[in-house]
């Protein structure tokens, strides 16, 4: 049986998995992660972010399938990543909450043998509608939800799916893992 390995730390992207019925082990990455584009474009970017995370846990195992994701925020040019503090993670909510942004996730999946390694890159992105959230709605959310290990500092599969209006494209490439990209 090939074993199968999470390169990620992402409370929801574990629950994904496992809510799929995936058997995995969790194997973190210790890659920095890049937030400056460069030359690269936004889906090239979290490509290259999944793609170095995925090689890191690959070279800790023999064999096995590594999966590895990256998610940004992207709104008028400005890349959102996981906020510093609480009060980066307010400030980014409040902008974000402004008006549509894209989201978007690399995904980088690597099947490795003693002899081989294969790595499969792809991007998922996704257009968030929110309702505009005075700075008491987005104090009131933090109380219930830590938005430090969230791109963008929302999560929409719990308590922040109250103030998503809309989304354009892939429910899960929000929650930070595109499953029908992976399948």
């Amino acid at each position: 049986m090939i074993k199968i390995y999470l390169a990620s730390n992402s409370k929801a992207r574990k629950k994904l998995l496992e809510k799929f019925g995936l058997k995995f082990k969790v194997l973190p990455s210790k890659v920095k992660e890049h937030s400056h584009r460069g030359n690269l474009s936004y889906s090239q970017l979290v490509q290259v972010n999944a793609r170095n995370k995925a090689k890191s846990a690959a070279a800790r195992v023999a064999d096995g399938i590594i999966i590895a994701a990256d998610t940004i925020c992207v709104q008028d040019g400005k890349i959102f990543g996981k906020p510093k503090n609480i009060s980066d993670a307010c400030r980014m909510l409040k902008q974000l909450s402004s008006k549509p942004q894209w989201l978007y996730t690399g995904l980088a999946v690597i099947k490795k043998s003693k002899t081989k390694q294969k790595l499969l890159l792809d991007y998922e992105k996704t257009k968030v509608y929110m309702d505009k959230l005075t700075l008491a709605q987005i104090n009131n959310y933090f109380k219930q939800v830590s938005p430090l290990d969230k791109a963008g500092s929302f999560d929409i599969q719990g308590k922040g799916a109250f103030f998503i209006k809309r989304i354009d494209g892939c429910f899960y490439n929000v929650v930070g893992l595109p499953l029908r990209k992976l399948y």
